[in-house]
């Protein structure tokens, strides 16, 4: 089969490689229809993420079809439509019953793409196949479901719940990215007061005024919006950077909640001599993707429209063109770029 393979920092390529095979009673080969390139993937291909080794094929999210499964599988079988989650849960060790499926200490966590083949390929071989993957409806497209995969989850679980957003809430979202985009449509379902989008993007700020954030800001109009009230209740730091997490924690309330959801690929200060006094709440997390069963039923109801977030659709096999659009984001518009292995006919 073919799939993208790192070779170290700055380094990927299109290549022939294996094809998976079953090596544990619980695992599953799926055929892969779509996949997507996450942040995550671009701090690997940057050698941000030392464990990623060279030679392994990249990617955690995935639509497809189940062609194999392992003799300790019971709830797939050849045929499934699932979506695969960027998580492999064991099901059965006490951080997985707790459904902190991110934690597992059973042989889980975030495997794919990262200390085992992943999404971007042909085929994948998905450990845990009970607990790691997801029935697709046959109404919900391949483009709605790889994002429930793992974008919706870290939107919901490490921004929104983890920031506790709740009615009449002031939220700030930095970093209008997918992630950030996907964390303003969700907050709207819990009727804060305003949502106000940051990020140094024009494009992805029209992109938020779009998806629904009541303002969408320059960092520097918005500090001095929020010094001069009361800030805000609630900020979900989707970016990544150092100085994102230092503007988070500029225009928090006393008494707020800093969730953040961007993976930091370096140190960020933590300003305690300043912060000591204000009783802030700061929150991290791996996504554990325990909410993929709640956010499907949101979109099979109506309840959240998702589809503006996928803004570009390519070919499996222009994976490395995949990177470099998504990489420039900002100039090339690019939200989320969805590969399929059969591209859909375009709309007449």
């Amino acid at each position: 089969m073919r799939g993208l393979v790192y070779h170290g920092p700055a380094h990927t390529s299109w290549d022939t490689v294996p094809d998976p095979v079953i090596e544990d009673d619980t695992d599953a080969i799926v055929r892969v229809d779509a996949t997507t390139v996450c942040g995550s993937d671009l701090h690997i291909r940057r050698g941000d993420l030392p464990d990623v080794k060279p030679g392994t094929v990249l990617g955690h999210e995935a639509v497809g079809e189940v062609v194999e499964v392992g003799r300790g599988v019971n709830t797939r079988r050849p045929g499934h439509q699932v979506i695969v989650s960027s998580v492999s849960a064991c099901g059965h060790c006490p951080l997985c019953r707790d459904a902190q499926y991110g934690q597992c200490r059973g042989g889980g966590g975030w495997l794919l793409g990262n200390l085992i083949n992943g999404t971007q390929a042909e085929f994948v071989r998905v450990p845990f196949a009970d607990h790691s993957t997801h029935r697709r409806p046959p109404y919900l497209s391949l483009d709605d479901a790889v994002l429930l995969a793992e974008l919706l989850p870290t939107a919901y679980e490490v921004g929104v719940r983890n920031g506790h957003v709740g009615p009449g809430d002031t939220v700030v979202v930095v970093g209008a990215g997918p992630v950030g985009l996907a964390a303003v449509m969700i907050s709207r379902l819990y009727s804060p007061r305003r949502i106000v989008a940051v990020d140094l993007s024009p494009s992805r700020l029209a992109a938020a005024a779009r998806m629904g954030a009541d303002s969408a800001e320059l960092p520097g109009a918005m500090v001095a919006d929020m010094s001069e009230g009361a800030g805000a209740d609630v900020v979900i730091e989707a970016a990544g950077d150092p100085e994102s997490f230092l503007l988070a924690t500029r225009v928090v309330r006393a008494g707020g909640r800093i969730a953040n959801v961007g993976m930091h690929g370096n140190p960020a200060t933590l300003h305690l001599e300043d912060l000591w006094r204000k009783n802030l709440t700061i929150s991290t997390g791996q996504v554990d993707t325990s909410s993929t069963p709640w956010l499907l039923d949101l979109l099979a109801y109506g309840r959240l429209a998702v589809f503006p977030l996928v803004t570009h659709r390519l070919a499996l096999e222009d994976m490395e063109h995949a990177y470099e659009v998504f990489a420039r984001g900002p100039e090339t518009g690019a939200l989320k770029v969805v590969l399929h292995r059969e591209l859909p006919e375009p709309p007449r």
